[in-house]
């Protein structure tokens, strides 16, 4: 595939014209929103020519950039009715691409921000022949809030997400009570959150406001982090941090049955 050619291109530097003009947007949601702090750093860095050409010829069928402006049809999007899944970050799309082909039956939303690698999602999914990937270019948060409609998905994956490290940069991490009663809104009851981060006080985070949630009960018996699942293979991203000796912990919540339909209509 194209994306083995090691010549790149720099797309972080400003240009007149768009770089992919029928790919991924710059900042799609653009100023119609409210400025708030965000959870990710957008990296237009350096794409592949293979990268590249997916965008500009798969971005228009399997791409999807959030702007904010309608609410999702995802039967449409996918063409059929197969349960959906949202990724929220995905790298370079080695797993994403793996647990699609794992599970036909199952649809993955995936959201990033990383050009390099839409670009490479979609050449592994056009090499796989995988149909069950669509690709989000943009906020998920304005995806959850503005574009999907309550009870739409049947599962949340949130794998290695920004640890913000520093204190002071605590409030930026995606994981947070508001979060998680923005996604309640959007996943269907039993829907299933799958978290996975190898940085320990971040999972400790994760632990503590998913399991203080009311809409999200522990998969695992007696609570606690649970064992990664056979489902979630290891990316080269994990194997790296397990070689420098880090800990990787998985969390699994299912959303539970809603007691009325307030929590359903709360965000909207």
């Amino acid at each position: 595939m194209g994306g083995t050619v090691s010549e790149s291109i720099d797309v972080s530097a400003p240009a007149k014209t768009p770089r992919f003009p029928d790919g991924p947007a710059a900042d799609p949601a653009g100023s119609h929103f409210e400025r708030r702090i965000r959870s990710f750093q957008p990296r237009r860095s350096r794409v592949t020519t293979g990268q590249a050409e997916a965008l500009r010829r798969l971005w228009p069928a399997w791409g999807l950039d959030i702007d904010g402006h309608c609410v999702l049809d995802l039967a449409e999007l996918f063409g059929n009715d197969r349960p959906t899944v949202l990724e929220i970050g995905f790298g370079m799309g080695e797993a994403t691409a793996a647990m699609a082909a794992a599970d036909p039956e199952t649809n993955i939303l995936a959201v990033d921000v990383h050009t390099p690698g839409q670009g490479n999602l979609l050449n592994l999914a056009e090499a796989r022949g995988l149909n069950n990937i669509r690709v989000g270019n943009g906020d998920a948060i304005i995806l959850l809030r503005e574009m999907l409609p309550p009870d739409s998905l049947a599962g949340l994956r949130v794998y290695f997400p920004d640890p913000w490290p520093k204190k002071r940069h605590h409030k930026r991490r995606l994981i947070q009570p508001e979060f998680l009663t923005l996604a309640a809104t959007r996943l269907r009851p039993g829907a299933l959150v799958h978290c996975a981060t190898d940085w320990e006080p971040y999972a400790e985070q994760m632990l503590e406001v998913l399991t203080a949630h009311p809409g999200f009960a522990n998969e695992h018996p007696g609570g606690g982090f649970a064992p990664r699942p056979d489902f979630r293979p290891r990316t080269r991203f994990e194997g790296q941090g397990l070689e420098k000796g880090h800990v990787v912990n998985d969390l699994l919540f299912r959303r539970v049955p809603h007691a009325d339909h307030r929590d359903t209509e709360e965000q909207r």
